[in-house]
């Protein structure tokens, strides 16, 4: 028997929808990072979002956005400011009634993104 994808067990596109949304959000209370997401077209961005972690996930949507090493080229995004976005992600999770396994996949997924985001 196949064991369901993170994708499906996270919910679908539809949660996945909010989840994108409270990351924003997040984003945008997070003194440590706001200044970087204050000029963001959002509703651009929240579908980018969602693609991507539908697509990282297991689901059948293709992101269309740039890859994430070209996507933050240039930005010298710092090690704390990763942090920062990490635990944004982590309460977003968290506040969207996510189970800890789960929470766990979708971080390391975060994680293993590291060297393509910070001082590109």
């Amino acid at each position: 028997m196949n064991e369901a994808s993170l994708y499906e067990r996270l919910g679908r596109e539809e949660k996945f929808r909010l989840i994108a949304a409270s990351i924003l959000d997040n984003h945008l209370k997070n003194d440590r990072i706001n200044a970087r997401f204050r000029n963001i077209d959002r509703n651009e961005t929240r579908r980018k979002v969602t693609e991507f972690i539908c697509a990282g996930t297991g689901g059948p949507q293709h992101y269309t956005g740039r890859g994430m090493r070209a996507a933050h080229r240039g930005m010298n995004i710092s090690a704390a400011e990763f942090l920062a976005v990490v635990d944004d992600i982590k309460a977003a999770l968290d506040s969207n009634g996510v189970g800890e396994r789960e929470k766990r996949e979708v971080l390391m997924i975060a994680q293993s993104l590291k060297d393509d985001i910070v001082h590109v």
